[in-house]
């Protein structure tokens, strides 16, 4: 028999950390409320580092990643770690939909089957080519590059024809052992920033604006962007939770990144199904509603 029911996934450096700030701060609360939100419905919880050696995942019926967030500094060890963890445990998300996540060649799939996405161009790892003759090749002017397993915003540059000669040596170089995408630039996220939409059991909970300061392109809290709650339009919520719906099997939970494009059309930036910020510090009920969708994929 388990010990748990569900062990939250962390990282080490959230797991009782001696010195905080107001990120290590938001961190605990989140995974606190969410914590809080599964006891109530009477699951037992645990709350790990994801890389624990100690740690026997043979002892948990289920891990949900939340605060993971130095996987992709830590990428082939994660993967070696995910196919291990899988053979002795629920995995929430499951590993395929991690899988698929992880590479952004998932906006592919995406836009196969009907959602919008912003017009993007994927560089395989290897090719021979420069950023000169993409954008020359697929008429681009403004683009952004960034690679197709990343997150908060690493190695994302912003580019026109004038500059791609000053980008060309890290392209490069990180052309040699990773996928690359480049995406025409849309130029409302400037001015009206992005929607993060939570999703829990395919139902929308809350969203969440974000901007960049001025100067910056990236909305990330990261590089110095706002957030701040944010009310969807009806045909807003439709539209995110459509995009999830198109997500094989369905996600427990998701957050979907949606812009409005340079067609002024909504548009999915980004997919976040592996250990996305879902802002409960903002809505503090949603964690009751992903408590219940996590007990419907346990019980169900």
């Amino acid at each position: 028999m388990s010990l748990f029911d569900i062990a939250i996934l962390t990282e080490s450096r959230y797991i009782n950390p001696s010195k905080t700030d107001w990120y290590i701060e938001n961190v605990l609360k989140e995974d606190g409320l969410v914590q809080s939100a599964l006891e109530e419905i009477g699951l037992k919880v645990t709350r790990v580092d994801w890389a624990d050696p100690n740690f026997d995942f043979s002892s948990t019926r289920s891990a949900i990643f939340r605060t993971t967030w130095d996987y992709f500094h830590r990428f082939e060890e994660f993967s070696k770690w995910l196919d291990i963890a899988v053979t002795k445990t629920k995995l929430i998300n499951p590993l395929e939909t991690i899988r698929w996540n992880i590479d952004k060649h998932y906006l592919n799939d995406l836009k196969e089957r009907g959602v919008n996405v912003p017009p993007t161009v994927f560089i395989e790892a290897g090719e021979k080519v420069t950023l000169a003759s993409l954008h020359h090749d697929h008429q681009l002017n403004e683009t952004v590059l960034k690679p197709a397993i990343s997150g908060a915003g690493r190695h994302t540059y912003k580019l026109n024809q004038k500059t791609t000669a000053k980008h060309e040596e890290i392209f490069q170089n990180l052309l040699k052992n990773e996928s690359m995408l480049l995406q025409a630039f849309q130029s409302n996220v400037l001015s009206k920033g992005e929607v993060a939409y939570m999703v829990f059991g395919g139902k929308f909970t809350h969203a969440i604006l974000k901007k960049a300061k001025r100067g910056d392109f990236r909305v990330q809290d990261d590089f110095g962007g706002s957030v701040e709650l944010y009310q969807p339009s009806s045909e807003e919520i439709a539209f995110a939770e459509n995009a999830v719906s198109k997500c094989r099997p369905m996600p427990v939970y998701a957050r979907v990144d949606v812009i409005y494009d340079n067609n002024n059309q909504l548009s999915v930036t980004e997919m976040e199904l592996i250990e996305p910020e879902l802002w409960f510090r903002y809505c503090p009920e949603a964690a009751d509603v992903l408590a219940a969708s996590v007990a419907d994929s346990l019980f169900n």
